[in-house]
This record gives C-alpha cells, structure tokens and sequence, in this order.
C-alpha cells in the first residue's frame, strides 16, 4: 500500500495540470501581481480574437453559401432543392430577396463581432431582428406546404441561430474580461520584508 501511495504522490507531482501547493501562504507582490494580470490580460485578448474570428468565418462560409443559393436561384430557378419545395407557394424574387437578407444578416452579425467600439452588440442585435424577420418569413410558408419538410429547417433558423450564436460568445467574451478587470481593481500592496 504504501509503494502504491508514493507511486501515486510521485505521479501527481510531475502533473502539468495541478495548481502549485507550495507557498501558498506568502502573498504575492505587487510586481508578481502585476505580472499575472499582464498575462491574463494578454492571454483573455488573444482568446477573444481567436474565438471572434472564428465565428466570424463560419457566418461568412454560411454567407457565401447563400449568396451561391441566390446565384443560382436567378439563374436557373427552382433548381435547388431547398427551394423548389416552395414552387407553388412563393415568387422566386421572394425566395432571392428572403436569401439577401439572410446575407445581410450574417454579415451584419461579422460586424458585430470583429467591430471594435463600444456599439459593437448592436450590430448583433440588429442581425438576429433581421433573422427573427426571415425565420417568420420562412417558417409561413414551410407550414402552408403539404408536407412540412425537416431538411429546410435551417432556412428559417440558420441566420437567427448564428447572430444569437455570435451573441452569445460576444457576451462571455465580455464576461471574462470583466472578471480580469476585477482581478486588477483587487490587487494590493504587499512589501516583502
């Protein structure tokens, strides 16, 4: 049992992953504290740009998708699957302009999210009215179909879902840089003697 035990010790020691248990009693200084803040701070700011970017790409891939859907709406209409379900019901105008403001509403959502201002969230807000307009929009008209269809549930609910998807990150984005901000504003002075 007690090779088993300091096996066990020995291992967790060289563990990455676990927080230092010594000097736990000394308090930091104000250089350390300093320091640590820095870190975090640059650490929370390169995450916050990963993570916008990121989600920026995927509503422009949706984007791009979308203006390809419009394209070939004008071209060749009611070639697409996804639209020729709503042959009987809906114009192809209808169907090319619902895509434009789907376009409209993701880019409106990658404004918000790579905008660097203060007002940045409303661009945001504005994306997901401009979503909640196209998911009325479509979900009206997949109800009047015969058979409601299941693999178009993304017409109505994609761009909403991405501008509350970019929401969502923006807000625990902000969330952590607000707990940082906190962190600074409990530093203390400590001498060491």
């Amino acid at each position: 049992m007690n090779k088993l035990t300091r096996k066990w010790r020995k291992s967790h020691e060289d563990d990455d992953f676990s927080l230092p248990t010594h000097d736990d009693t000394r308090p930091m200084d104000t250089q350390e504290q300093e320091e640590l803040i820095r870190s975090l701070e640059k650490t929370q700011s390169q995450q916050s740009r990963l993570w916008r970017r990121l989600f920026a790409a995927i509503l422009f891939c949706f984007a791009l998708f979308l203006v390809y859907s419009i394209f070939q709406q004008a071209s060749s209409p009611w070639e697409l699957r996804y639209h020729a379900y709503f042959m009987e019901e809906v114009d192809s105008w209808m169907i090319i302009s619902a895509d434009w403001l789907a376009v409209l509403a993701c880019s409106l959502a990658i404004i918000g999210l790579l905008h660097n201002s203060k007002h940045h969230r409303q661009w945001m807000w504005y994306s997901c009215f401009a979503g909640i307009i196209l998911a009325v929009f479509w979900l009206y008209y997949m109800l009047r179909l015969s058979k409601f269809r299941w693999d178009v549930i993304w017409l109505p609910f994609g761009p909403v879902s991405g501008a509350g998807m970019c929401l969502y990150v923006d807000h625990l984005l902000s969330e952590s840089s607000e707990e940082i901000r906190k962190l600074r504003g409990y530093m203390y002075a400590y001498k060491a003697i």
